[in-house]
């Protein structure tokens, strides 16, 4: 920070006081109220409208200071008077002594009461922090129908709490960071102390406090900053809107990564199986579970497969097709004026239009719009014969499956890589669809989050953490944690004791 004045704080409250409104510009929303206390002690509360609680500055701090005000303070050097309006005088729920433009500067913008005394080179800081922000709420990206219905918001005092809710362990540790050099975003993680392994918890940090950039306004500036690879469509640092994910990719030594102003919660490392698995394949049954996560590899597989081996098999192996499938297909494809490649690339490519458009467009027009693109649209286009009737069952299938995936980091992965599989196949067939998928395996098997194997526990295979893969088992079965995330506490819990039979 390069200032033309020293960064030590003048001990002439009137020189102070002009410093600090001239390195804000004169911004009317900065409020200072000067006061004298006795006869010799003069003092300005500095605050920011609209960032601090009112009631409480005026109950805990004017209070205090025009009521609570001590002869003794006379009598008192400044630095001495600092101490006794800490400990004695005023009421305010945290106060620290602290030094410095740049430091009071921070403290000011970030929600404080700061206070300056005549004399003295200290100012004091009250934590009264009072900006609207949004209740706690149902999360909107990952709902379930059985679990907490409570998500995160925006104020990361707020998230961090919704955790400590969870896990109520003296050994889950909070530290913050101030990241970006014009926003200073807070920035903290949160680890299990006595489970998180330690390298793991040291990299986080390390990747962390090598950010330089000016602004950090959201969770996704910092999961690019920290991931091991850029040049890769799938998600290697997991997000979520619901703390119990969070705390329970803590309980199993994982570290969360919050961001103040983003309901998103960052979890690393993570692996490719975790973006098939919900909250709610823990509260309900294990066989239920299980039913719903070969349902989402399913649909993942449809999302992305379904168009390119239509392409496929309609174009170069119709002799896979049953003979009355492919009259049908024919009949169809009579009037339709471009090949089945170029037929899938236009109906995707409408898709995705329909879909962003959907995002954007308000409320209230959003559903009559969206029944206009699906239905009035796609009928048109097939009763005009410039679209064929199974691409848009194709089409559709694939938008559905698309939705089933819980993660949307996965999802648009997913729809992505469609498009390069809907070439291949467009141009050699299934040939080139099963060249694609071994391509696709090798570049997942290569992948790394935090130094770890992404497709753990599948490459390298970990037998005991197929437990919670795709077939979910019981809860007294899982009695380790994952050993992907080398936690210094394996056993999450005892071996059950069996019940002797009744007689």
């Amino acid at each position: 920070m390069k200032d033309t004045v020293s960064d030590e704080l003048s001990t002439r409250l009137d020189i102070s006081h002009k410093q600090l409104l001239q390195m804000l510009g004169g911004s009317t929303d900065v409020i200072v109220k000067e006061y004298l206390l006795e006869e010799n002690t003069r003092i300005a509360l500095f605050y920011i409208d609209g960032l601090i609680d009112m009631n409480l500055f005026h109950t805990s701090v004017l209070y205090s200071l025009l009521e609570n005000s001590s002869p003794e303070l006379n009598r008192l050097d400044p630095e001495q008077k600092i101490e006794l309006l800490k400990s004695r005088i005023l009421m305010a729920g945290s106060l620290s002594v602290i030094h410095g433009y740049k430091q009071f500067m921070h403290d000011l913008l970030s929600g404080n009461v700061m206070l300056l005394l005549d004399g003295s080179s200290s100012a004091l800081r009250m934590g009264l922090p009072g900006w609207e922000d949004r209740n706690v709420s149902e999360p909107n990206s990952q709902a379930v129908v059985r679990g907490p219905m409570e998500g995160f918001n925006e104020c990361l005092r707020v998230n961090t709490a919704l955790v400590r809710r969870k896990i109520k362990s003296s050994h889950l540790w909070l530290e913050t960071f101030q990241i970006g050099r014009v926003t200073q975003t807070d920035v903290s993680i949160m680890y299990l102390n006595n489970i998180a392994n330690k390298e793991l918890v040291q990299e986080v940090k390390r990747r962390l406090q090598q950010i330089d950039t000016d602004s950090i306004l959201e969770g996704g500036y910092i999961e690019e900053f920290i991931q091991d690879t850029a040049l890769t469509p799938f998600p290697t640092i997991y997000n979520s809107d619901r703390p119990d994910t969070i705390a329970s990719g803590i309980l199993e030594g994982k570290v969360a990564i919050l961001v103040d102003g983003t309901p998103f919660v960052l979890l690393a490392p993570t692996f490719f199986i975790a973006f098939f698995q919900s909250a709610e394949d823990y509260y309900q049954r294990a066989d239920i579970a299980t039913l719903l996560r070969l349902i989402r590899f399913l649909a993942f597989f449809l999302t992305l497969l379904a168009p390119s081996f239509y392409v496929a098999v309609t174009t170069y192996h119709q002799e896979m097709i049953p003979t009355t499938l492919v009259i049908s297909l024919a009949a169809q494809r009579e009037s339709v004026p471009f090949p089945a490649f170029v037929e899938a690339l236009i109906m995707e490519l409408t898709y995705e239009i329909l879909r962003e458009a959907g995002v954007r467009i308000p409320k209230n027009i959003g559903q009559a719009i969206s029944i206009v693109g699906t239905l009035v649209i796609g009928q048109a286009a097939v009763a005009a014969g410039f679209i064929s009737s199974a691409m848009v069952i194709i089409v559709s299938i694939t938008a559905i499956s698309s939705f089933v995936i819980p993660e949307s980091g996965m999802s648009i992965a997913a729809r992505m890589i469609r498009f390069l599989f809907i070439g291949l196949a467009g141009f050699i067939g299934l040939y080139g669809m099963i060249c694609g998928v071994i391509i696709l395996v090798l570049h997942l098997a290569g992948l790394r989050s935090f130094g770890m194997p992404y497709m753990s526990p599948l490459g390298p295979s970990v037998p005991s953490d197929m437990k919670d893969f795709v077939v979910r088992f019981p809860w007294p079965k899982m009695r380790t944690r994952p050993a992907e995330n080398k936690t210094q506490n394996p056993v999450r819990q005892s071996t059950p004791k069996r019940r002797k039979p009744e007689s």
